[in-house]
């Protein structure tokens, strides 16, 4: 394209805003996504990491300004659903991609069971068996806790020993549930209806698994272009040669001076892009996917940000040498431009700031305080994230920002 971006470096501050803009992070709540359904979003912006912790929530909330009860009905509707997916991992993902997702993570729980085979005496027969047991068990509306699968199907549960516990594999139990998992033909639902409280139970399902590299290749690229090859195979967990082959049939450009690919149908639209000239503040989860799609921290930082040490951090590193946010990330228009947790002895939001408080700043910290207040009553970072071992972190937040 002639005298495009496209033929030019394009500027780091543009990139980041431009992946805030394909990420709904423009406008807020109250912004152009206003109204739209939590499949919606997670459809065109990606899917949400869940580890037990507020990620989700908080990040549909800044993107469309969903309340956890409208979340929770999308959940319990099954519009979307907490999933095994890429690279094994937990995501919450739209049910068009139900199929997708459960097919880029099949191989983990085959991987597992390999392993248990090889080092704990496990044979493939007995998990298949467990399975066939646990499925007689499983109803489609009635969730069967673990404790309770394990009672019920008595003898099929094998104790895999000391050797097992030194693996993190205490029964057969969880083998055969992850082979189910990710087959489609169990579910595991959050016993009160929500996603950042990990106490779980199984029904019966019927889900097909179905989908290509080069498919999960296509729909990354539209959550997350420009992005370069390390970025797709961090995500996906694919072999390079796998991620080559899901790349060949894309029609995709390359950034000029970068390794960031874009597909072709993006690039008009990249072109006339222009960056919001009032700064948009959003609140997220340290693994929001406007970073944690990437996982490539530096390119969210302003370089003066990159050496700042980080509140309770690790003694000589720095910011932009972390993989990830050790805290919640403020960001502007792309920019991480603070960090934040949330005080549930307190009640609010404890900050460090790298930009002048303004009223739009001090209105998002706002909104989302209350929204975690009254909403989730923490802000957890995942399952283990208690108030207790969060403490240092926010007395560090509090003495950084003076």
């Amino acid at each position: 394209m002639a005298n495009g971006l496209i033929d030019s470096e394009v500027p780091a501050a543009r990139l980041r805003a431009w992946w805030a803009h394909r990420q709904w992070l423009e406008g807020g709540p109250g912004g152009a996504h206003a109204g739209s359904s939590a499949a919606e979003v997670l459809a065109a912006t990606g899917w949400a990491r869940s580890v037990g912790g507020a990620a989700p929530y908080l990040g549909l909330f800044a993107r469309a300004g969903l309340h956890r009860e409208a979340v929770d009905a999308a959940v319990a509707g099954l519009e979307v659903h907490e999933l095994p997916s890429a690279r094994g991992c937990t995501y919450v993902l739209p049910a068009e991609d139900f199929a997708l997702g459960l097919a880029a993570g099949a191989g983990v729980p085959e991987s597992e069971i390999a392993s248990a085979v090889k080092h704990l005496g496990v044979t493939r027969d007995e998990i298949e068996k467990l399975c066939l047991t646990i499925g007689h068990l499983l109803a489609p509306d009635a969730p069967l806790e673990p404790a309770a699968i394990r009672e019920a199907a008595g003898g099929a549960v094998r104790s895999l020993g000391e050797a097992g516990r030194k693996r993190g594999v205490s029964t057969t139990l969880p083998l055969a549930l992850g082979l189910l998992q990710a087959r489609g033909q169990a579910r595991r639902v959050p016993v009160n209806g929500r996603l950042d409280q990990q106490r779980y139970g199984y029904v019966r399902w019927d889900q097909p698994v179905r989908g290509s590299a080069a498919e999960l290749a296509e729909r990354y690229l539209a959550w997350a272009a420009p992005a370069a090859v390390r970025h797709l195979r961090w995500f996906t967990g694919f072999t390079a040669a796998t991620a080559k082959a899901a790349l060949a049939p894309l029609d995709l450009v390359t950034l000029p001076g970068t390794d960031l690919l874009l597909p072709a149908a993006l690039v008009d639209e990249f072109e006339s892009f222009e960056p919001p000239a009032e700064p948009s503040y959003a609140l997220l989860a340290g693994i929001d996917g406007v970073h944690l799609l990437h996982r490539d921290l530096p390119r969210l930082l302003d370089p003066a940000d990159a050496g700042r040490t980080l509140p309770a951090g690790r003694a000589g590193r720095s910011f932009g040498t972390e993989a990830d946010p050790q805290s919640h990330v403020v960001v502007d228009r792309g920019r991480i431009v603070g960090l934040w947790e949330y005080d549930p002895e307190q009640r609010e939001i404890v900050h460090q700031l790298y930009v002048p408080m303004d009223a739009a700043l001090r209105e998002a910290i706002d909104r989302t305080e209350a929204f975690v207040r009254e909403e989730l009553g923490d802000a957890r970072g995942f399952s283990l994230d208690s108030p207790k071992s969060r403490a240092p972190r926010i007395e560090a937040l509090r003495a950084a920002a003076g």
